[in-house]
């Protein structure tokens, strides 16, 4: 239920992005590979669908590369989903009048309208917050 490997590394990649956002400086995709140890295809690939998204802007060229299109507070990972993913349709095949069934339906509804909640309301800008937190050094304290 977790995230899909093309979305994770989708999101790994725009968090880089939103680190470089404040001083407009361009990504390239190598650097973003070498950073995360993704794979450089599959990366172009995902930066394409994100760029066609609107997402991102992308400079050609030796000294080219890519940065965010809109401030990090701006894209939600709802939209990050939406752009690689576009929509699921996983309904179960089920018998309408069979009430376990119609249980598990309600559920699963429930269950899709809180995560959608939650991808909406998260933003790369609070996902760049907590990751440079996790880049803090921990306090060592001497005994």
């Amino acid at each position: 239920m977790g995230f899909s490997a093309k979305t994770q590394y989708g999101l790994v990649a725009l968090i880089d992005l939103a680190g470089a956002y404040a001083s407009g400086a361009l990504v390239q995709t190598g650097e973003i590979c070498k950073r995360h140890a993704i794979p450089e295809r599959y990366l172009e690939q995902m930066l394409t669908g994100l760029r066609k998204a609107g997402l991102l802007n992308s400079i050609r060229g030796p000294k080219g590369g890519f940065q965010l299109a809109l401030n990090p507070d701006n894209i939600t990972v709802a939209d990050v989903v939406a752009a690689l993913e576009g929509s699921s349709n996983t309904e179960l095949q089920r018998e309408p009048d069979d009430p376990a069934f119609l249980v598990l339906a309600a559920l699963d509804q429930k269950l899709d309208a809180s995560k959608e909640a939650l991808l909406t309301a998260t933003t790369l800008a609070q996902l760049l917050r907590e990751h440079d937190a996790f880049k803090q050094p921990l306090p060592m304290f001497y005994i």
